[in-house]
């Protein structure tokens, strides 16, 4: 087992604690398996090639004995041919004595191709020279000799030839003895082989133990204590090769395991930390967002709106300033934590009067330690701190370029303000300087709303009950006068045409209050205009026709609703006051462009008189104004004792969705 819990002590260490060799090229693992491999390759080969050797002059051994044996055959043969020769058969002495010296010539030259060579031994060539000579000295000679004795004569080479025939057989037995002792090296080698490449495989695995197996085990052990959370462990640097520096990685990857984890809860609780700060910061701003969307008055607003942030970040006194621009001054509006006792000089002071102004002129947050960072002698200038309240935060209250004003806190005991806090803080500014500049607009947009519709109120009692009480002044002056001369005829005529103008100026009254009063149920503007005609019928005695196609339009805004009932209203009012007619038809189209249509068989007018000049007739004026603040389209077309028609077009791309 390998300890994997220590690392090697005459090692050097990097700053974490990790072995810091850098392998060199000589140690490298795939050297050293390359040069193995290469070994064990060029020791088999060579194993290989001697035995391959070896088989090959034992193949030229053999056909040496066979060579070497048929020398004495062919010994033998030639003393039969000599027999022969000398009887008067046919010769064949001479092919036979020159195949004897082709084998003698074989065995001396050998034949690679074949093969065939005598084995590289001193006393093999020596006996095969004393065979040769032998032959070219004696024995040849004698054969010749006897070849041409007669038959009847005793021949020398029958002597010769059993101890010729024995010098051949002794070197076939030299070669044979040769070829023992080669097949038994042979079989030798072979043996060698097989133990070598059994002691090879064994020292291959061994050392691929050494080197692979063993490092990877090692690694796997560290790798399986790791996974068990002790990232304590280190592995020792035992070789120099890639195992080496792989060894080095793990170690150093385990002792920045290390420091990672045993930071990780303090990580894990700061982030548990900061996720709930923001998650409570936004809890906050959203309540902060919820509150300020109410519909409130300024001071509330403010006094909710400080009453929050002085719990959101336990302060212990508070207070909220509006700027008023033309003065440059800033007006206390709430205030929390203080004594009734607060100075007056609080309630209005200029914007470099006191620290609270300052993030107002400059833009940026003010945190402040007055006790630590006030002498003594200007102590006396803020009250906040005669009140024991020596931490000061003031901040901003309005967009990044539209200041309206500055809320301040205020701590008994001075405290720091993260930059978290002071984002959140900001943030409240912003939307509550939003807010109240949506409050100031929407004051602003009722106030004009309230303008126009006095306006129109102006217009139309200028048109109606204003014209109508100038009539009566008039005839009421007259009356004075016939009653003043006694012309009585003139006196019954002008009192009924008294009573005639005020039941005119009453019905006129009656009018205007019911179109002040008009207002829409659920923005239902087809029951709107159904109880509009119904209203005009049981006013006057025009018979009136409602034409209302649905074309799939989107419902409208209820202020452009009330719009377009203004304006049929008052062309109703028109076609009843001056018309003379006895039918009108209201169409109405709502489609993605929304079309209103008034027609009247009345007794029309002149459009060159009625458009004639500056002053145009005050009910058209109305109805224009209204269609103007609409973006709508108004066409007034009238002929003489042929009707008049009004058509009032608001288009897709001006028409507000409900």
């Amino acid at each position: 087992m390998i300890d994997i819990s220590a690392t090697a002590a005459h090692e050097p260490t990097d700053p974490v604690g990790v072995q810091a060799n850098v392998p060199a090229p000589r140690e490298q693992l795939s050297t050293r398996i390359i040069a193995v491999s290469l070994a064990a390759l060029i020791l088999v080969l060579g194993m290989i090639f001697s035995t391959l050797l070896l088989s090959w002059k034992l193949e030229g051994a053999g056909a040496a004995i066979n060579d070497a044996g048929s020398l004495r055959m062919r010994a033998n043969r030639m003393a039969i041919e000599l027999v022969a020769t000398r009887s008067g058969r046919p010769n064949g002495l001479q092919e036979q004595m020159t195949q004897f010296e082709d084998t003698l010539a074989r065995l001396r030259d050998g034949n690679p191709a074949r093969p065939l060579f005598l084995p590289d031994e001193p006393s093999l060539r020596g006996q095969l020279d004393r065979v040769a000579h032998q032959w070219h000295d004696t024995v040849r000679p004698a054969l010749m000799d006897d070849a041409r004795r007669p038959y009847d004569d005793s021949g020398t080479y029958l002597a010769m030839l059993p101890g010729f025939v024995g010098e051949a057989d002794k070197l076939v037995r030299m070669i044979e003895q040769d070829n023992t002792q080669k097949t038994a090296l042979l079989r030798l080698s072979q043996i060698l082989l097989a133990l070598l490449a059994c002691i090879g495989t064994a020292a291959m695995i061994h050392l691929l133990y050494l080197w692979i197996i063993r490092p990877v085990r090692s690694l796997q052990d560290g790798l399986n204590r790791m996974a068990e959370r002790d990232f304590t462990v280190r592995l020792p640097v035992e070789t120099r090769d890639e195992f080496g520096q792989l060894v080095l990685g793990f170690n150093r990857m385990a002792g920045e395991l290390q420091g990672l984890y045993a930071d990780l809860e303090r990580r894990v609780e700061d982030k548990t930390a900061e996720l709930a700060a923001r998650n409570h910061a936004l809890a906050s701003l959203y309540d902060m967002t919820t509150f300020l969307s109410e519909p409130h008055d300024v001071e509330t607003m403010c006094r909710g709106f400080l009453q929050r942030v002085m719990a959101q970040f336990d302060a212990n006194g508070g207070s909220l300033r509006i700027l008023n621009p033309s003065e440059d001054k800033l007006h206390l509006v709430v205030s929390e934590g203080f004594p009734p006792t607060w100075p007056a000089t609080e309630h209005c002071m200029t914007v470099d009067a006191c620290l609270c102004g300052a993030p107002v002129r400059l833009g940026t947050p003010l945190v402040r330690d007055l006790q630590a960072t006030t002498t003594q002698t200007d102590q006396g200038r803020y009250p906040c701190l005669r009140l024991g309240l020596a931490g000061l935060w003031v901040f901003r209250i309005g967009a990044r370029h539209d200041a309206e004003g500055s809320f301040s806190l205020h701590f008994r005991t001075p405290r720091g303000l993260s930059p978290a806090e002071s984002d959140l803080l900001e943030t409240l500014g912003h939307h509550l300087g939003v807010a109240i500049n949506h409050q100031r607009l929407s004051a602003s947009a009722r106030q004009l709303a309230v303008v126009e519709e006095r306006n129109l109120v102006a217009q139309g009692l200028h048109d109606s009950i204003a014209q109508a009480l100038n009539y009566l002044n008039l005839q009421i002056q007259m009356l004075a006068d016939a009653i003043a001369t006694g012309n009585l005829h003139d006196v019954h005529a002008i009192v009924p045409r008294l009573r005639r103008g005020v039941e005119e100026s009453y019905q006129d009254v009656r009018e205007l209050l019911a179109n002040f009063r008009t207002k829409l149920g659920h923005g239902n503007l087809r029951l709107a205009i159904e109880d509009t005609i119904e209203r005009f019928q049981r006013q006057s005695s025009v018979k009136a026709t409602l034409r209302f196609t649905d074309d799939g339009g989107t419902p409208m805004a209820l202020e452009q609703q009330l719009q377009v009932l203004f304006i049929l209203q008052e062309a109703l009012s028109n076609v009843r006051k001056h018309a003379m007619a006895s039918q009108v038809i209201v169409d109405v189209r709502d489609g993605p462009d929304f079309t209103l249509a008034i027609e009247d068989n009345g007794r029309g007018y002149d459009p060159a008189i009625v458009f004639a000049g500056d002053q145009l007739h005050v009910g058209l004026s109305i109805m224009l104004e209204r269609a103007d603040r609409l973006h709508a389209r108004l066409q007034l077309h009238g002929v003489l004792e042929r009707g008049a028609s009004v058509r009032l077009t608001l288009p897709e791309n001006n028409r507000q969705p409900a």
